[in-house]
């Protein structure tokens, strides 16, 4: 069994969307003799994590109503390296997708540390196609799973069929397979995000 952690690590300097100064992290030591209790502030989308509906629908369902079951099991990574500005239903059609997989998309933004405003995202065409194949989930290794599309309508068709959307995965060093994944947020309440702690395993069996 071997295991890879694909999470960012989270610090101050760190990439944020856009370059955005707010969206950096600020991590704030205090000091009494031997005693160091440090405080944190952060921006829920920060580094690797999890968008709730609430994120992009007005009313919608808050973090909490994520299960916990569906950000635990199989998952398969597939490599999209190839793929140039995004990824559309085209792109997608060839690969061995099925009912229920959460699927995870390595792209040239794996290899990019600097924060890159054309990066790749998934077209709508593409959210759609996967919505229809009844997929559970879907990560991305960039900070945002769509750029350039008004109204947001990748968010609005993942979330409006109940997929979950995993953004900012390091990839740079996961081959394309199945792997098992253990995507661990912070137990937030009310929130449309969370960081999270996303783990793949090899060499577990169904």
């Amino acid at each position: 069994m071997k295991v890879y952690d694909v999470t960012a690590p989270i610090f101050e300097g760190m990439t944020v969307y856009k370059n955005k100064p707010e969206k950096q992290p600020k991590l704030t030591p205090a000091t009494n003799g031997y005693v160091t209790e440090s405080r944190i502030e952060l921006d829920v989308h920060t580094g690797t994590h999890i968008d709730a509906p609430l994120h992009m629908i007005t009313d919608g369902d808050t973090f909490e109503t994520i299960s916990l079951d569906h950000l635990v099991g199989h998952c398969k990574v597939f490599d999209l390296t190839e793929a140039e500005d995004r990824i559309t239903k085209a792109d997608l059609e060839g690969l061995s997708i099925q009912k229920g997989d959460f699927v995870l998309f390595k792209t040239k933004n794996s290899f990019e540390e600097k924060f890159n405003f054309e990066f790749i995202f998934l077209a709508q065409d593409g959210a759609e196609y996967l919505a229809k194949l009844g997929i559970r989930g879907v990560g991305i290794d960039a900070l945002g799973v769509e750029r350039s599309q008004p109204g947001h309508p990748t968010h609005k068709a993942l979330f409006a069929n109940g997929i979950i959307v995993i953004e900012g995965l390091r990839l740079k060093m996961i081959e394309q397979g199945e792997y098992f994944m253990v995507a661990a947020p912070l137990k937030l309440l009310g929130t449309d995000a969370s960081p999270a702690r996303v783990l793949l395993i090899e060499g577990i069996q169904s």
